[in-house]
């Protein structure tokens, strides 16, 4: 197994604001998309799109991007190809109003024994409610530690199975530790059109956590698709994005 990275160096065109600002980076991406027929046919599939990526960073403490800076930001997937193509299409200076890549960096790393795995972006988790109801995991709204780790093993699972065409079978939930870093809950923002080109802004909800996954090689290697293209859900708008300790 291995996952291929690409550093991408942006120019701020104009001030941005941290809660806009994945929205912002989700939409550039997605624009990528419609430059080739083969992600825009993968964008327009109702399937895993094997891909993740981390905000603007560094984090000034104001939570403002400001104008005329640059800052960096990462994009991983499973997919060699997936990132040749979006790595093709960032050369050739796709601009927006926010913000221009101005160099990008492809690295590959192969699969690596992980002993702690660190969320980024707000994972994003639904589980179901007493009343079958979706809902976003957060303690106060549901609070089952096990249902999170279940939905969390799953989504992976089908991930896996999604890209390899192959099924694992676990004998254990791939999580030996999770600890939640939030006092409260995690946001991440996107505006999403609704009639008449109108938008609405939409709110999901999430947890930034701390994982000590398993030492068995199926959990290891859920733990390396969750670096690999995002732990939870919602990866196209920036969810789930982790950091490794080996």
């Amino acid at each position: 197994m291995k996952y291929f990275e690409l550093k991408c160096l942006a120019y701020i065109k104009k001030e941005i604001e941290l809660n806009s600002s994945f929205d912002i980076i989700s939409s550039y991406i997605n624009y990528c998309f419609t430059k080739d027929e083969q992600l825009k046919k993968l964008h327009e599939e109702k399937n895993f799109k094997n891909y993740c990526f981390g905000n603007f960073y560094p984090i000034e403490k104001d939570k403002l991007y400001k104008k005329g800076n640059t800052y960096e930001f990462i994009i991983r997937s499973l997919d060699e190809e997936f990132i040749y193509k979006l790595q093709r299409i960032l050369r050739e200076n796709v601009n927006n109003s926010f913000f221009q890549v101005l160099q990008t960096t492809k690295k590959v790393v192969k699969q690596i024994f992980i002993s702690e795995l660190y969320t980024i972006t707000p994972t994003i988790t639904t589980v179901k409610d007493e009343n079958n109801k979706s809902i976003f995991w957060t303690v106060d709204k549901d609070g089952d530690i096990l249902k999170l780790q279940k939905q969390l093993q799953d989504n992976l699972l089908k991930k896996y199975e999604n890209f390899y065409n192959e099924k694992l079978k676990p004998t254990q939930n791939f999580i030996q530790l999770l600890e939640i870093k939030n006092q409260k809950p995690q946001s991440i923002y996107f505006m999403k059109k609704i009639n008449d080109g109108k938008s609405i802004r939409v709110r999901l909800f999430g947890n930034k956590l701390k994982i000590v996954p398993n030492e068995d090689e199926t959990s290891q290697k859920l733990a390396f698709v969750a670096l690999s293209c995002g732990l939870g859900e919602k990866q196209s708008y920036g969810g789930g994005f982790v950091l490794s300790r080996v």
